[in-house]
């Protein structure tokens, strides 16, 4: 009888019933005691995106400002590369799962709403906590909603290459304009803090709104050929300007995000109109 240790066995998929425990003993025991690393590595990468999301939040407190904000964008881009990399390796679990949205709780809620606060919002007192607060608040019931909207089989299927409300990641990345203005030299007094506290206030209402934001997940993953180069040319250069001018590209970014939104809006449309000329028997 083999020794159980100070934790519990990992289950990725949760807890297997007796029954079928009984019906298929040797594939399951030797699934309990070995798991493949293809299931451990994406949990591995969450993890890391949170360690990136609290020393965000560390670095804020210590007024290492620019360092905090990169280190919540590594943490956006660790949380886009876990799921990817489950889905490369077949490793996609419930475990994996939970873990991700607990973490994107941390990452895309809990961290922008405290470096955002302990850059500005402090200055406005009360009013910029409660903005904090509430973009906080915002971004767990939009990853709630997002969680079960998962598991609605009756939506179109056209509607799944759209976001309803803007996805966690990009409100972050939206909500932390304020600080990217900062370093370009706006000061962060209470008059700037003021306007910064209703700027979040609006991030957190178009997380929870019905606004549809397209994904790109209908991109596919093939690329035709004569744009691979123009493709890889695009990354190295943008890369290369948020290296050179990390402050005015991630703001050139933000205004970029905001004017697809109507765009994206009006893609949406042209589609429910299609969709729904398509499903009348009497077109």
């Amino acid at each position: 009888m083999q020794t159980e240790g100070p934790f519990p066995p990992f289950e990725p998929d949760g807890p297997v019933e007796d029954g079928e425990e009984t019906a298929n003993n040797n594939s399951n025991n030797q699934r309990l005691r070995d798991i493949p690393l293809r299931f451990v590595l994406p949990n591995i990468i969450t993890v890391l995106a949170i360690c990136a999301g609290m020393t965000g939040v560390r670095l804020a407190f210590e007024f290492r400002f620019d360092h905090a904000v990169l280190m919540v964008l590594l943490a956006a881009c660790l949380d886009g590369i876990d799921g990817r990399v489950a889905r490369l390796v077949k490793g996609n679990s419930k475990f994996g799962a939970e873990m991700d949205s607990l973490a994107d709780i941390v990452n895309f809620g809990v961290a922008p709403a405290l470096v955002l606060y302990a850059f500005v919002l402090d200055q406005a007192r009360s009013l910029g906590w409660i903005a904090a607060l509430l973009y906080a608040i915002a971004c767990c019931l939009r990853l709630a909603r997002f969680n079960v909207m998962l598991e609605n089989r009756e939506r179109p299927q056209w509607q799944g290459a759209y976001f309803t409300g803007i996805p966690a990641p990009a409100g972050a990345f939206l909500v932390l304009l304020p600080v990217y203005l900062g370093f370009l030299g706006i000061a962060p007094d209470w008059y700037y803090a003021s306007i910064v506290s209703v700027y979040t206030l609006l991030v957190a209402f178009l997380m929870v709104s019905n606004l549809p934001v397209w994904s790109g997940k209908t991109l596919g993953a093939r690329i035709p050929r004569a744009q691979v180069m123009p493709l890889i040319l695009g990354v190295v250069f943008y890369v290369a300007m948020l290296a050179t001018f990390t402050w005015e590209t991630l703001t050139l970014s933000v205004l970029a995000y905001w004017a697809f939104l109507p765009y994206s809006l009006r893609m949406w449309r042209r589609q429910a109109a299609a969709h729904a000329a398509a499903s009348d028997p009497k077109a």
